[in-house]
């Protein structure tokens, strides 16, 4: 089952959040100087998993960081914008999801696009 991530309205934060069954810390954080959103991802001990992944609406965002602790699955935001703004989590314009890999078994990208 998708997990819709909430993005707090802070330029920096860290959260909570259990995935796949298990819990881990995500951080947030507002690049003003490039304008955009990055995430990454801890443990309980804040041990870095993954840092600093810019968030991309519609890209499969952890694909190249298959490092080992992370959970069974695949990170992104939706949004019909190309570009995802400071406040475009709070207005609903664009939400982060955590997809489990069990949800994406079977899934065929060339026959959701060409339907």
């Amino acid at each position: 089952m998708t997990t819709k991530i909430q993005v707090p309205d802070k330029n920096d934060s860290v959260s909570r959040v259990t995935l796949a069954g298990q819990e881990y810390m995500i951080r947030f954080t507002w690049n003003e100087t490039c304008k955009s959103w990055n995430f990454g991802l801890y443990d309980m001990n804040m041990r870095t998993l993954v840092n600093s992944i810019k968030i991309v609406p519609y890209s499969p965002m952890n694909y190249f960081y298959r490092t080992r602790g992370l959970p069974a699955g695949t990170f992104g935001c939706t949004s019909a914008k190309k570009a995802v703004g400071r406040r475009d989590f709070l207005t609903g314009d664009a939400e982060f999801i955590f997809i489990p890999d069990a949800d994406l078994e079977g899934w065929d990208a060339e026959e959701a696009y060409n339907g």
